[in-house]
């Protein structure tokens, strides 16, 4: 594998706070965006470089990791399993009489067995599980109300994978297999999806339920009648009762958001009224208020 100086690729060295790595990240971002640079290769490729050297240097653990480990950084969790390894095994064969300890030789030995060589003269055959990756994926709030199909490119790979309806914001997924391939035939390791989920509609979400307000006008809220109001899937004819307050919650039951990997059930939706003061009133208007208010 090419090593990629991630501290060179952002003019930084290795001291850098997390304030200037944020803002020469940002400042690179600007420069190299495929937006800026339409159809430039070479800036396209400087963008990736940076992103991918701000995703480990901002993050304060790949960090740790990259400082210690270099380019083999992702396989950090494996070495740090084969010198826990090779402690033990040093505890034993001091337990039993052996060598008081691991020879520069031994370790070598040991750490070659990660990568295909022997252990003890090619006793054993030392496996280690990839490296899980992590992704964030967002999506609006409309394309997880049905379930549906989805092709995301992870490390220059292609999963096509189903989201299912009713997807919450912040939600995480696994799926198992498709994160780093394991080290001398071990298992690969998962993808964690993250979503975030982007509503800007009329509908707030909470759970599988949806609020919205209805401004109701103030003739159908005193004497009651019929109107039509959106759901998130469509309109339905609602029933107002006569003498609607201002600030009633209706619940249309079923009509809210599905529930998660639960086929065929919603949520339920519930609508507040706010009601609307006429404006404008000619005279003759005010007079007939008049006259209802002596009524009253």
């Amino acid at each position: 594998m090419e090593y990629i100086d991630y501290y060179k690729v952002l003019g930084l060295d290795k001291n850098a706070t997390a304030a200037e790595i944020k803002k020469a990240y940002r400042k690179l971002a600007r420069k190299y965006h495929p937006d800026v640079n339409p159809n430039d290769k070479e800036a396209e490729k400087k963008f990736k470089e940076v992103n991918e050297a701000n995703e480990v240097l901002s993050n304060k653990e790949n960090r740790a990791k990259y400082d210690q480990y270099g380019k083999d950084w992702k396989h950090a969790e494996a070495f740090e399993q084969a010198n826990q390894q090779s402690r033990k095994q040093s505890y034993q064969r001091s337990y039993s009489g052996g060598r008081s300890g691991f020879s520069e030789d031994d370790f070598s030995d040991f750490f070659n067995s990660m990568f295909g060589g022997g252990f003890g003269g090619g006793s054993q055959n030392v496996q280690f599980r990839g490296q899980d990756f992590n992704a964030e994926l967002q999506l609006p709030i409309e394309d997880v109300y049905e379930s549906h199909k989805r092709t995301l490119t992870i490390n220059g790979k292609n999963i096509r994978l189903t989201i299912p309806a009713g997807v919450k914001d912040g939600q995480i997924i696994k799926i198992k297999g498709y994160g780093g391939e394991g080290i001398n035939g071990g298992p690969n390791g998962d993808l964690h999806i993250q979503f975030s989920i982007i509503n800007n509609t009329k509908f707030k979400r909470d759970g599988d339920n949806l609020y919205t307000t209805v401004n109701l006008n103030l003739y159908k809220a005193i004497l009651g009648g019929d109107m039509v109001v959106d759901t998130f899937k469509g309109k339905v004819k609602l029933k107002v009762a006569p003498e609607t307050q201002n600030g009633t919650q209706v619940k249309l039951k079923g009509k809210g958001f599905p529930k998660y990997k639960q086929d065929g059930k919603y949520g339920d939706l519930y609508i507040t009224y706010n009601i609307e003061i006429p404006k404008n009133l000619s005279e003759k208007e005010k007079a007939l208020f008049r006259e209802l208010e002596k009524l009253q």
